[in-house]
């Protein structure tokens, strides 16, 4: 026994809503154009000629296609002829890829896909899908903006992160020690926290502050001179902290 299978037979369409997913992306990129306040596309609104497509839809199906890594224009108009999600958000229409290069190079297109990714963002924050303090890594090779040839890896990234620890543990200690900046109370001998860290780029702000004001309130210049060499060690670990 197989199941009715005929090729022959007239189907009626169906709502393609009804084929996706209850978390599929699509639904996120409707609800996220939809928000748009209407003056946000006034300047795409045409009194002449024939009618444009809705700049809602044209915004939904590039926002989703580049949520599946598709960027090229062909490949777009590829998706609307093949991909339900794509099919349902632009509701039957199958624009060009002239078209869908024209639509997002415009200016306001531009503005409003960076607003977007703004706005897309802080909505995953709300619903406690991403971390704001998260930096996410994986075992992805990126190529890095230095060379060509030069990539950074997860395992090189998480070696010169603990380097960084260290060497920050020790520059604290040695500041402290030479009463460059006071001691600090710390959770743990072992490494600094991110709080700790920001304590001690205060002080040392504050110390560099302190040694500007007695520069420039001196008038004696072998005073002035020794206190900028006494400044000169506070200032470069705060660049580094």
């Amino acid at each position: 026994m197989f199941k009715d299978y005929n090729m022959n037979q007239v189907v009626l369409p169906l709502d393609l809503e009804i084929k996706l997913q209850e978390n599929d992306i699509a639904f996120a990129v409707h609800h996220l154009v939809e928000h748009i306040p209407d003056e946000a596309f006034a300047g795409f609104l045409q009194k002449t000629g024939c009618p444009a497509y809705h700049p809602r839809m044209m915004m939904k199906i590039i926002l989703c296609a580049y949520t599946q890594s598709v960027f090229s224009g062909r490949k777009i108009e590829a998706l609307l002829k093949d991909s339900i999600r794509m099919m349902w958000l632009a509701q039957g229409y199958e624009p060009s890829y002239r078209t869908i290069n024209r639509f997002r190079v415009h200016p306001e297109v531009q503005v409003l896909l960076r607003e977007c990714f703004v706005q897309f963002r802080c909505q995953l924050i709300q619903e406690n899908e991403i971390d704001n303090e998260a930096i996410f890594i994986d075992g992805t090779k990126i190529e890095a903006n230095a060379n060509k040839f030069t990539f950074v890896w997860r395992k090189s990234i998480e070696k010169y992160s603990a380097s960084l620890l260290e060497k920050s543990t020790q520059l604290y200690d040695e500041l402290v020690e030479r009463e460059i900046i006071p001691q600090i109370e710390r959770e743990s001998s072992d490494e600094l926290s991110v709080e700790e860290l920001s304590l001690i780029t205060k002080k040392l702000e504050e110390k560099v502050e302190e040694l500007t004001k007695e520069i420039e309130a001196s008038e004696d210049a072998d005073e002035r001179k020794q206190l900028r060499s006494s400044r000169k060690e506070p200032k470069k670990a705060y660049k580094q902290f």
